[in-house]
């Protein structure tokens, strides 16, 4: 099947199952810190799919949920459309509490999508969220990610170009402090400029960084990786002197980040995907700490370049130079910390 460059790959399961490994280290407990779920022409990945992977191996007691325009509301007001998916996450969230498709508590924190450009009159839309998600709702995510190339695409929806700067948005971000919510950002490292300014305007809020803060490894980026690095480390620093902010480590199967891997006969490995990653993960680290840090894995989304169980294992093999609590940090605790979640085994 040849492959055709686009924001999302298409998931070829059959492809997937020509690579297996071993789990490593089971019984680290892990919290998916980044997913999403849909039914969309593109693909099916809702409970079933989900309990599937999470149920691979590796030792997943919970997962955050985050916003990708599944579910909208048909019918109502514009600004209410995004509660359909915070109800509709709150649903997958009930299913699997009920112990029915295993031990993992999927969709366990969610982040929702309020259009934040409403400023301060988001604050209805997030007070409906919060109560369809009974008390599920830890924080909102917009589309950010913009770039004047076309070779340069992510997501399905172009957000305007200078949102972040937008007076309204800004409001609207600052909004989210009064309701104990955090804003996650996924944005280009050409675009990291325009979020340190706005994370520094918001202290109150806790920004959370995607996808290693998106490093571009596609044209017109493709030759100058080097180049790419050293602007991405900078922006990043100015970025981690931010108390506010932290970092998710993963999303890197995004076509963006430029990886051939999903073009080759066979899936990659995990020393093959951790050897591409690892100049990311040591910069982040290093840079914000491990107690800043996350792992997500980005499913559906980069299911399309390697599997699950095969991802998790990378990234064990990342992590296997820090400290035991450095380790806890970034497979569990980092993320629970941010997203107020209990984690299993701590319920008193």
């Amino acid at each position: 099947m040849q492959i055709v460059h686009a924001p999302h790959l298409p998931v070829r399961e059959k492809w997937l199952a020509l690579h297996e490994e071993p789990i490593l280290e089971p019984d680290l407990c892990i919290v998916d810190a980044h997913h999403h779920l849909w039914d969309r022409q593109s693909g099916r990945y809702l409970t079933e799919e989900f309990a599937r992977d999470v149920g691979s191996g590796h030792r997943i007691v919970s997962s955050v949920y985050v916003q990708c325009r599944s579910m909208l509301r048909e019918h109502g007001p514009a600004a209410m459309k995004p509660v359909g998916e915070a109800e509709f996450a709150n649903g997958i969230a009930a299913m699997f509490a009920s112990g029915a498709y295993g031990p993992t508590r999927a969709c366990d924190a969610i982040v929702g999508g309020a259009d934040l450009a409403l400023g301060d009159a988001v604050a209805p839309v997030l007070e409906t969220m919060r109560e369809v998600t009974g008390g599920r709702l830890r924080g909102i995510r917009n589309p950010l990610a913009w770039h004047s190339s076309p070779d340069v695409s992510s997501s399905p929806v172009t957000p305007p170009r200078d949102l972040m700067a937008n007076a309204g948005f800004r409001q609207g971000v600052k909004t989210l402090a009064r309701h104990g919510l955090s804003l996650d950002a996924w944005v280009y490292h050409t675009q990291l400029s325009e979020l340190y300014e706005l994370a520094r305007a918001v202290p109150d809020v806790t920004v959370v960084i995607d996808h290693f803060g998106g490093p571009l490894g596609v044209r017109p980026y493709a030759n100058s990786r080097e180049e790419v690095a050293a602007e991405w480390r900078r922006q990043l620093a100015r970025l981690a002197s931010l108390p506010n902010t932290r970092m998710k480590l993963g999303g890197a199967g995004l076509t963006v980040f430029g990886f051939d891997f999903a073009w080759r006969e066979t899936p990659p490995t995990s020393e093959e995907l951790a050897a591409a990653w690892r100049p990311y993960f040591e910069t982040c680290v290093e840079l914000f700490g491990a107690k800043r840090c996350m792992f997500e894995s980005n499913f559906p989304v980069d299911k399309g370049m390697f599997s699950y169980a095969v991802l998790w294992n990378a990234f064990k093999r990342l992590a296997q130079s820090v400290s035991a609590d450095e380790k806890a940090a970034l497979f569990s605790g980092t993320a629970a910390a941010t997203y107020r979640l209990r984690l299993q085994g701590d319920e008193s």
